[in-house]
């Protein structure tokens, strides 16, 4: 792996995982280790059986705090990004959405409340959605769905899972590069 590759954007990130939070071998947590001062995660009241509306405040109060930063969402933090932009007063550059779970499906585990219906409105903001072939908490269908009412642009993957520790992706250098590309400005979304 190049340096280059494992380059992480310029700003801050502010990392969201999703339901459970993200373990110390997730992506998430590999970037927050490595590069502490680019990476903030965003601490929740709960983890296990969150409410929408206290995590929407949690990120509201994190992006009013840090304008202009990317965000890199996990799993259900894909749809609170989407629920955060229907009435955020924050500017952030864009958001990297990862393995966006479907809160509609009746396989999504239960305790989250608040986070259905999963939004399908444009995002005033940039957009990247990642999502593997296999991943067992949303179809590729109804991630291309997601996307195409995102303004997303779509990347797939084949055979990574949830993209989640399980997947062991490590430091991800697509993340990374997906990251860079969404602060340069070139995504081509939003």
């Amino acid at each position: 792996m190049s340096a280059a590759e494992l380059t992480p954007p310029q700003g801050l990130v502010l990392t969201l995982p999703g339901l459970w939070s993200s373990g110390p071998d997730h992506w998430q947590s590999h970037w927050e280790r490595r590069w502490p001062g680019v990476f903030r995660r965003v601490e929740q009241r709960d983890w296990e059986a969150p409410a929408a509306a206290d995590w929407i405040e949690a990120l509201e109060a994190a992006a009013l705090a840090a304008p202009g930063a990317l965000l890199a969402a996990h799993s259900l933090s894909c749809a609170l990004v989407c629920h955060f932009a229907r009435r955020t007063r924050a500017t952030v550059a864009g958001a990297l959405l990862v393995a966006p779970s479907d809160v509609e499906a009746p396989s999504y585990p239960r305790g989250p409340t608040g986070f259905e219906p999963m939004p399908m409105e444009r995002l005033p903001f940039p957009s990247i959605a990642v999502v593997s072939d296999d991943d067992t908490f949303v179809t590729v269908e109804r991630a291309r769905a997601f996307a195409a009412a995102w303004g997303s642009r779509l990347a797939e993957v084949k055979g990574q899972g949830h993209l989640n520790s399980g997947s062991r992706l490590g430091d991800w250098p697509l993340g990374l590069a997906l990251l860079r590309e969404l602060r340069a400005g070139s995504c081509g979304a939003g």
